[in-house]
């Protein structure tokens, strides 16, 4: 897919837009004053994938979690989400955040949007414009009726424009709503009017299954048209399975710079004589847990002969099942036959063999 070449902003050394690949995005939940427990997490969500994130200062003395955290390193760009108060911005610049995500016209007059914008554009410090339609300003409701793509663009752009008038264009862009159509719309308007860098999110999303379902059809929708430069996926859930979520539909959609393991498996009908769902569950638990999700590898797990060798063919290796048993196959040809209760270990196996390349004795 042919993406939309957008203004590229740095944020900590990982560039958004401008053709980098899509980076994915989550948001700490730990008490703001809880500067060690952020920290910790946030190092979990590093290891899980995560590539910017994002902690909540919503006051000034918070503001010493992000000097913490700065201080005592981690290895992705934090961002420091700030409303209303322009010293807050102020002091997380000072403390050295990687971007903030604060919106101008909501921190008082000219003087502090101002300072806000000289602190950011003298140590190189993108800010993100956020709009949802949850908190659209009463004026463009007024006007609008509701929170419309023609609304949220225009409350965005009113933001740009305040930052601009301080000679500052170190801008990412976000214009969210719960509503999935709702969020396609407005992302589609704003991406036909202007080249700022365009952070994807479906607020309010859910829980975890409508979450992911959410952000799986918005994304799909936008990043199929070439929109969107970073991602969000946000459920009411740990924010490492945000992560995982948005790493997995990126890698779905064939974004550049997220290839990893394709699974496919069939849904299972009258003629499966194994318990597919139970081993296919088992497979993406080992997987995970066992570091096979990075291989650019496809793996088929069908529940039948019909759909096994012939319609898997594609796949690098896979199993089909038989009457307690499976075949495993690799590239279309049968090379071995498998118990029931063995298939998930012999195949795992095998991946590690042939696709990982392990240290040898006494290396």
């Amino acid at each position: 897919m042919e993406r939309k070449n957008t203004k590229r902003v740095t944020v900590g050394g990982v560039a958004i837009g401008g053709g980098s690949r899509i980076t994915v995005q989550s948001m700490t939940n730990r008490p703001a004053a809880d500067a060690e427990g952020t920290y910790d997490q946030i190092k979990r969500l590093e290891r899980a994938g995560c590539d910017i994130i994002r902690i909540a200062v919503p006051d000034i003395d918070s503001a010493e979690t992000v000097k913490y955290i700065k201080e005592k390193g981690i290895g992705i760009p934090l961002v420091a989400d700030i409303h209303f108060d322009w010293r807050i911005a102020i002091r997380c610049a000072e403390y050295g955040v990687d971007k903030i995500r604060i919106n101008p016209g909501n921190i008082g007059d000219a003087e502090r949007v101002k300072a806000v914008a000289k602190a950011c554009a003298g140590r190189g410090i993108p800010i993100r414009i956020g709009v949802n339609s949850g908190s659209l300003e009463k004026p463009l409701l007024a006007k609008y009726g509701s929170p419309t793509a023609e609304a949220l663009y225009e409350s965005a752009m009113g933001h740009v424009r305040l930052l601009n008038r301080f000679d500052f264009d170190d801008i990412v862009i976000s214009v969210k709503s719960s509503d999935v159509r709702a969020t396609v719309e407005a992302y589609r308007y704003i991406s036909e009017r202007c080249d700022y860098p365009l952070h994807l999110g479906v607020t309010e999303a859910g829980g975890s299954r409508m979450g992911i379902i959410k952000s799986a059809a918005a994304f799909g929708a936008l990043i199929s048209e070439g929109i969107g430069d970073t991602v969000r996926v946000s459920l009411t859930d740990d924010p490492e399975r945000e992560v995982e979520a948005g790493r997995d539909i990126l890698r779905a959609l064939g974004c550049e710079g997220h290839t990893g393991l394709d699974v496919v498996s069939c849904p299972t009908c009258g003629r499966t004589k194994i318990d597919l769902c139970a081993l296919a569950a088992e497979f993406d638990r080992r997987a995970r847990a066992e570091g096979l999700m990075s291989l650019p590898i496809k793996v088929a797990l069908m529940g039948c002969i019909v759909n096994g060798p012939g319609e898997a063919r594609e796949a690098d290796i896979g199993i089909a099942g038989g009457a307690g048993e499976a075949v495993l196959f690799e590239h279309g040809e049968i090379v071995g036959k498998l118990p029931e209760d063995g298939i998930i270990d012999a195949l795992c196996a095998r991946i590690k063999e042939k696709y990982i390349t392990l240290p040898k004795e006494g290396e």
